[in-house]
C-alpha cells in the first residue's frame, strides 16, 4: 500500500514539474514559432495540448484506438489527408492485430507491423508533431511513450496538369506545372532520368513552413553557384512564403533594377533544359511557377519552339523578337523626338501629312503620347483582371472605340494611334512577361528624355541602360554574357541559334565539370559514295 502511495505522489509531482516547465518555456518563446517541447507520455494530455494549440479547430481529426493493452490516438487534419489510406493502412491493421506478443515493445511493433504504409518515421518533439500534422501526415500517440509515429497520408485535392497559359508552344509539350510540389518535381524527373539529378528540400516561412525544392545535376552545375543559392535561401527570415515571387525578390543580386535577374516559367521542358545547362531550379510548393538561376539577358528572348524547329527558322524568329523589343522600347520616344526636334529627318511628304493631322491637336507630342500610352496600359490591366471572355472583348473594343473617339475629338492624331498600337503589339512579342514589363516601364523614361533632348536624350538613356545591364549580376554571373564580355565561341545560342549538332559544350560561364553536350560526328548529311556503291552492288 505504501509503495502505491509513493508512486502516485511521484507521478503527481512529475506532472506538476512538467507543466511548470512547459509554462516557463512557453513564456519565453515567440508565440508564432512551434515549440520544441518533448512529447508527453499520457496520450490524453497530448490530445488536450493539440486541441489547445490549434484552437479546437473543427478540421482536426482525432481517433482513439486500442493496440493490445495500450491506447493509441491518431491525429490528422481533415482535407489534407487521404481518408481511405488511413482506413486501409492504419486503422485496419490496428483492428486485426490487437494481440501484441509478450515481451514485445509495442512502439517498435507498430512501426514494423501495424502501420502498413510507405513512409513512417519517429518524432519526439512538438515541433515535429505540428509539422507532420499540418503537412498532411497522421501522427500516432501511444500511451506511455514520450515519442510518436508519423505516417505519410497526404491526399489533398489538387489541380490536374493542364496546358501552359502564359508560355504557349506549337510543337513543344503541352503539360505545365501545378501548385503541388511533388507533382512538379516528378514532371522534371520524367525528363531527366539521371541519378545525378539531386533534390534538396528546405522549409521557409516561420508561419507558413513552405517547402522549397532545390534541383540541380551534380557534376554539371557549378558548386559555387549551388552553395550561393543555398546560402541566400537560408538567409531568408520571413513569417510567410506563399509564392515563388517572394523567393525571387529575396535572393536576387540587384533590387533597384527593372530587369529580371532570375527566370521563372511554368513549363517543365524549359526547366529541364535549364538544369541540363547547369542552372539550379527552385520549386516552391503552392505555386505553378518554377525559378531557375542564374539568368541571362539573352535568355528572355528564347522561346521553347526555338529548339523544336530548324535553326534557320528559329534564328529568324528570334531576331524578329529582338526587333519587336526595340520597337516596344523606343517607338513612342522616336516619334516624339522626330516631330519635336528633328523634323528634317522625316521625308517631306510624310512631314506635311503629320503636320496636317496635328494641326488641330491641342497638346504637344509628349502629352499626346502619354495620354495614349496610359490609356492602353489601363485597358491592358483591365483585360487581365476581368474574366477571360469579357476581358478580351473589353481590351479590343475599348482600344478601337477610345482610339477612334480620341481622333475624332481632336485630342490625338491618327499617327499617334498607329505608333502606340504598333508599340503595344510589339510588346506582346517578348516571350517572357518579366522582360516585357521592363520595356513598358523604360518606355516612359525614354519618352521623357526624347521630349527634353530629342534623339540625343534617347541615346543618352540607351547608353545608361546598356551600362546598367553590363553591371548586373545573376548569382555572380555577368547578366549580359556571352555578349559582354564578348566571346565568339559562346555565341551558339545568343541572338542567333546554331544547329543542335553545333552545341558541343555547355555554357562555360554557368556550368562546371561535365561540359560535353553533343558527341562527335553528329552533323547530318547524305550517305557517302562508298555506301552508295555498295548498295548498288547488293541490288545487282
Amino acid at each position: 500500500m505504501r509503495w502505491k502511495l509513493v508512486s502516485i505522489l511521484s507521478q503527481i509531482l512529475k506532472k506538476k514539474q512538467q507543466k511548470r516547465q512547459n509554462d516557463n518555456y512557453r513564456q519565453n518563446q515567440d508565440p508564432l514559432k512551434p515549440e520544441e517541447l518533448p512529447i508527453l507520455r499520457n496520450y490524453k494530455e497530448n490530445i488536450d495540448r493539440i486541441k489547445g494549440e490549434l484552437g479546437n479547430s473543427s478540421d482536426v481529426g482525432i481517433r482513439v484506438v486500442s493496440a493490445g493493452n495500450h491506447k493509441c490516438a491518431l491525429v490528422f487534419i481533415d482535407g489534407l489527408i487521404d481518408i481511405k489510406m488511413i482506413n486501409d493502412f492504419i486503422l485496419e491493421p490496428f483492428m486485426e492485430k490487437n494481440l501484441i506478443p509478450e515481451q514485445q515493445d509495442i512502439y517498435q511493433y507498430l512501426i514494423d507491423n501495424a502501420t502498413a504504409i510507405g513512409s513512417v518515421q519517429t518524432i519526439d518533439n512538438w515541433n515535429q508533431v505540428y509539422d507532420s500534422i499540418l503537412s498532411g501526415n497522421t501522427v500516432i500517440f501511444i500511451d506511455g511513450y514520450n515519442k510518436a509515429i508519423s505516417a505519410e497520408t497526404k491526399g489533398w485535392e489538387k489541380r490536374s496538369i493542364t496546358e501552359p497559359s502564359t508560355q504557349l508552344s506549337i510543337r513543344g509539350p503541352k503539360d505545365s506545372f501545378t501548385e503541388t510540389l511533388r507533382t512538379n518535381t516528378a514532371l522534371i524527373r520524367r525528363r531527366i532520368k539521371s541519378p545525378n539529378l539531386w533534390l534538396e528540400t528546405i522549409k521557409l516561412g516561420s508561419v507558413t513552413q513552405t517547402d522549397i525544392a532545390i534541383m540541380y545535376i551534380k557534376g554539371i552545375a557549378n558548386d559555387k553557384i549551388v552553395d550561393e543559392v543555398k546560402k541566400r535561401l537560408k538567409r531568408i527570415d520571413m513569417d510567410a512564403i506563399t509564392a515563388s515571387g517572394y523567393i525571387e525578390q529575396l535572393i536576387e543580386d540587384q533590387t533597384w533594377t527593372t530587369f529580371p535577374t532570375t527566370f521563372h516559367t511554368e513549363r517543365p521542358d524549359v526547366v529541364a533544359s535549364h538544369i541540363l545547362e547547369g542552372r539550379i531550379a527552385l520549386v516552391v510548393d503552392g505555386t505553378p511557377f518554377v525559378l531557375t538561376a542564374p539568368a541571362l539577358f539573352v535568355q528572355f528572348f528564347q522561346a521553347p519552339d526555338d529548339y523544336y524547329s530548324r535553326f534557320d527558322i528559329s534564328t529568324g524568329i528570334r531576331l524578329l523578337r529582338i526587333i519587336a523589343f526595340l520597337i516596344a522600347l523606343i517607338g513612342p520616344a522616336t516619334y516624339i523626338a522626330a516631330t519635336t526636334f528633328h523634323q528634317e529627318m522625316i521625308p517631306t511628304t510624310m512631314a506635311i501629312a503629320i503636320a496636317a493631322q496635328r494641326e488641330n491637336v491641342p497638346f504637344p507630342a509628349f502629352i499626346e503620347a502619354l495620354i495614349m500610352e496610359i490609356t492602353f496600359e489601363i485597358l491592358r490591366e483591365a483585360g487581365l483582371r476581368l474574366p477571360r471572355a469579357v476581358g478580351q472583348a473589353v481590351s479590343i473594343v475599348g482600344a478601337l472605340v477610345i482610339g477612334q473617339a480620341a481622333v475624332q475629338a481632336g485630342f490625338v492624331s491618327p499617327v499617334m494611334v498607329i505608333v502606340v498600337s504598333v508599340t503595344a503589339i510589339a510588346n506582346f512579342s517578348t516571350p517572357i512577361f518579366a522582360m516585357a514589363i521592363a520595356a513598358r516601364l523604360l518606355r516612359f523614361v525614354l519618352m521623357g528624355l526624347a521630349t527634353m533632348l530629342g534623339f540625343y536624350g534617347m541615346m543618352l538613356g540607351l547608353m545608361f541602360m546598356a551600362l546598367h545591364l553590363c553591371s548586373l549580376r545573376s548569382f555572380g554571373v555577368p547578366y549580359m554574357m556571352p555578349l559582354a564580355p564578348f566571346n565568339i565561341s559562346n555565341q551558339q545560342d545568343a541572338f542567333v541559334r546554331f544547329p543542335l549538332w553545333a552545341f558541343k559544350n555547355r555554357p562555360p560561364f554557368i556550368s562546371k565539370g561535365n561540359m560535353k553536350r553533343v558527341g562527335e560526328n553528329q552533323k547530318p548529311g547524305p550517305p557517302s559514295s562508298d555506301e552508295g556503291k555498295s548498295d548498288k552492288g547488293d541490288k545487282s
